[in-house]
């Protein structure tokens, strides 16, 4: 059961926070402790969980993975057997917690670190329990699927400052070397002005409920929804969120992390037929200061031309990524720079991610991307909501609107209606 002080969207009152900061990270390096074993906790035992496991148990010589849970124990399984081949730093023992409690029984289990790899509806509700009990966190993206979700993990964010707590965060390419220096020839001004932004994130849909499919008889709605929680809003966030938020965390990154002004946008299923409710097509304009225009483009279809690129059209030249980051002239044909890996240096972007936090834990840095893991998250709401109810969406609108999705205490077995899907002209913003 959710306690009344975590449920989902629960943003922290000021007594709160003054009660919760009287606490301690039960962690505290860089004063002679730096080979302190480090106890790690994972959240959430999916494909991406599994993978930042994985990536924190390479990025240090002294971690060992001390519990895991996850809605489902068979997730769970998989995840364990697909760590054994890091042996005696898989140390879990009988801390393998299943439910939707199994966040705070993870939390509680004596980790120094924790990684949030559940469904994104979860991750403010998971983000503030960690952060309240002084863990240090690594959180997935997106940080949110709605403006109440945003507006808690700011307040986590906050919260951590105050307590010390470091939260690194899972929007990948801002780790990749070559992106990195991609992006700093654009916001250190070395191309010029922006003018525009054209970015793709064009491809199939991940594990998608097929036409006619139907929950099982006896299964509870909420069960069912996050057994195939991709194909549902209120667990994923859709496509957008779940998926091409990465191509909008570029956009926020190419202009400098600066505010948009509002967006309009379109979308809807040309393909989906089933009974999920998630958009599988938004085609976005992001209005930003200075007159730049930032389009975005996303589908999930099968059996169509599949892209994922950042084109970024600046006064000297077009930055062209990820693949293969690159300059092209203003003649759009010859290029101008190309990214050269330098010789022994890691540019898995992953690894990159928890190698730079593990490094700045054990030196007693503390690393807090709070808020701008929640802007980017909005601005993926900002398109979204614009296509959704088919309105020009300001930014200061979206931030005053109180938007939830779910209920704070769904059971695994409870009923819990699809909402239906939005029909742009329709649908409001909360």
């Amino acid at each position: 059961m959710n306690s009344p002080s975590l449920s989902r969207r629960h943003v922290l009152a000021g007594s709160v926070v003054t009660a919760a900061v009287a606490g301690f990270p039960n962690l505290l390096l860089g004063q002679g402790a730096n080979t302190q074993k480090l106890k790690i906790g994972l959240i959430g035992c999916g494909g991406r969980g599994t993978g930042a496991a994985e990536q924190a148990l390479n990025a240090d010589p002294n971690v060992v993975l001390w519990a895991v849970g996850d809605a489902f124990p068979e997730a769970i399984t998989g995840s364990l057997n697909g760590l054994k081949g890091f042996g005696a730093k898989v140390d879990v023992g009988d801390r393998k917690f299943a439910g939707l409690d199994a966040y705070q029984k993870v939390i509680e289990s004596g980790v120094d670190v924790v990684l949030l790899g559940a469904p994104p509806g979860f991750r403010p509700q998971h983000l503030r329990a960690a952060v309240e009990a002084g863990k240090h966190v690594f959180a997935e993206k997106p940080m949110a699927i709605d403006v109440a979700g945003v507006k808690s993990v700011l307040e986590s964010a906050k919260l951590a400052k105050e307590k010390g707590v470091a939260i690194q965060h899972g929007y990948c390419w801002r780790f990749a070397p070559g992106v990195r220096e991609l992006y700093s020839k654009i916001t250190s001004g070395e191309l010029g002005k922006v003018y525009s932004i054209y970015g793709t994130y064009m491809g199939s849909p991940p594990k998608p409920l097929q036409p006619g499919m139907k929950k099982p008889d006896g299964m509870g709605d909420v069960e069912w929804q996050l057994r195939w929680w991709t194909n549902f809003e209120w667990t994923s966030g859709g496509p957008l969120l779940e998926q091409a938020i990465h191509t909008v965390d570029k956009i926020a990154w190419a202009m400098g992390d600066v505010a948009p002004i509002a967006a309009v946008a379109n979308g809807g299923r040309a393909y989906r037929t089933d009974a999920g409710n998630v958009y599988d097509h938004y085609n976005i304009a992001y209005e930003y200061p200075g007159g730049v225009i930032a389009h975005l483009g996303e589908r999930q279809y099968l059996g169509c031309h599949t892209e994922v690129i950042d084109r970024i059209y600046c006064e000297k030249g077009t930055a062209i990524a990820p693949n293969t980051p690159m300059v092209m002239g203003l003649d759009g044909k010859k290029r101008e720079w190309m990214y050269r890996a330098p010789a022994g240096m890691e540019q898995n972007m992953y690894q990159v991610c928890h190698n730079e936090f593990f490094a700045a834990l054990r030196k007693g840095e503390i690393i807090n991307t709070g808020e701008y893991m929640a802007n980017s998250t909005m601005l993926g709401i900002l398109g979204r909501e614009a296509a959704h109810t088919g309105q020009r969406i300001t930014w200061d609108a979206l931030w005053a609107s109180n938007q939830d999705q779910a209920p704070d205490t769904l059971q695994m077995g409870d009923a819990f209606a699809v909402t239906p899907v939005p029909v742009p002209g329709v649908h409001k913003v909360a």
